[in-house]
């Protein structure tokens, strides 16, 4: 008898999460629950700690923050969003299951990317520090 089938295993896949407790130093406040992100467009298929995360103003869908086309740098923040935290841990793209930092301290020397003065001013219960 034919029928669709399922694999409910997930392939594996080797996560590099040793840079998260560089880049995240302390956690202070999350988004409760934490959040799943909107990934449609990010290319990169790891979501590495220290990412900035953005919200959707009109439906408050939260989403990683653009990258440039080569995945190099921070593309500019899109119109109708604003910042909303860092990324606590490394995630898969597969799997956008996001802990967001609100409030807290990140070693930007260690992040993916350099932060824009932008973020830094909006996110002002974050401290962006070079450790």
């Amino acid at each position: 008898m034919a029928g669709a089938t399922v694999n409910l295993n997930d392939e594996p896949t080797n996560i590099d999460t040793s840079n998260d407790s560089i880049v995240i130093v302390d956690v202070l406040m999350a988004k409760r629950g934490g959040t799943t992100l909107d990934v449609t467009g990010f290319t990169p298929n790891i979501l590495k700690s220290g990412l900035l995360i953005i919200k959707e103003t009109a439906t408050k869908i939260y989403k990683p923050m653009p990258l440039n086309p080569g995945a190099t740098a921070y593309d500019a923040l899109p119109s109708g969003h604003s910042y909303a935290g860092v990324l606590i841990a490394t995630i898969r793209k597969s799997q956008p299951f996001a802990a967001v930092m609100e409030a807290g301290k990140v070693n930007e020397a260690a992040a993916p990317y350099a932060f824009p003065a932008g973020a830094k001013t909006a996110l002002n219960l974050i401290l962006f520090t070079q450790d």
